[in-house]
C-alpha cells in the first residue's frame, strides 16, 4: 500500500474531478495547469496502484494507451466511449455477462472474466461534425 503523499492526494483530486477515461500523460497535464508539481512516473506508479486496488476501471484505447477513470459504480460493468470528446457512459450489460459464461460453459470453462468496451461518437460530436479520435 502506498503511503498519501501530497502528490498522490494531487492525483487523486484530479481523477475525481474528472469525468472521462484519461491517460496518465492526460492526468499529468492537468496537474500541472492546476498548479501541482508532481512527476509523470509518480502519476503512472499512482494509477497502477489504484488500478491493482480496484479503485479506477482501465481500458486501452486504439493505440494500445491505458486509460483511467475513477468509476462511480462499484460492481463489474462496462462503458460505452466517445472516440472524439472522451464522454462515457456506464453501462450494464446483462447480456454480455450471459453470453460471456455460455461461451465458457460451451467450452468446459468455469470463473470466466471478462471486459468489454464500447467505442463509438457520441451525438455531440456528431452533430458538430467530429470524426475519428480525440487529440487530447
Amino acid at each position: 500500500m502506498q503511503r498519501m503523499t501530497r502528490q498522490r492526494a494531487a492525483v487523486s483530486e484530479v481523477l475525481a474531478d474528472t469525468e472521462d477515461f484519461r491517460s496518465a500523460q492526460q492526468l499529468h497535464d492537468m496537474l500541472r495547469e492546476a498548479g501541482h508539481s508532481v512527476g509523470l512516473a509518480t502519476v503512472y506508479r499512482t494509477m497502477q496502484t489504484l488500478a491493482e486496488n480496484g479503485d479506477v476501471d482501465v481500458l486501452r484505447n486504439a493505440e494500445g494507451e491505458s486509460l483511467f477513470r475513477r468509476c462511480r459504480k462499484q460492481v463489474h460493468h462496462h462503458h460505452l466511449v466517445c472516440r472524439v470528446c472522451g464522454r462515457t457512459v456506464e453501462l450494464d450489460a446483462g447480456i454480455v455477462e450471459q453470453w460471456a459464461a455460455e461461451v465458457g460453459q460451451s467450452h468446459g470453462f468455469v470463473d470466466v472474466e471478462h471486459t468489454a468496451e464500447l467505442f463509438g461518437t457520441c451525438a455531440e460530436c456528431t452533430a458538430a461534425g467530429a470524426v475519428g479520435t480525440r487529440d487530447a
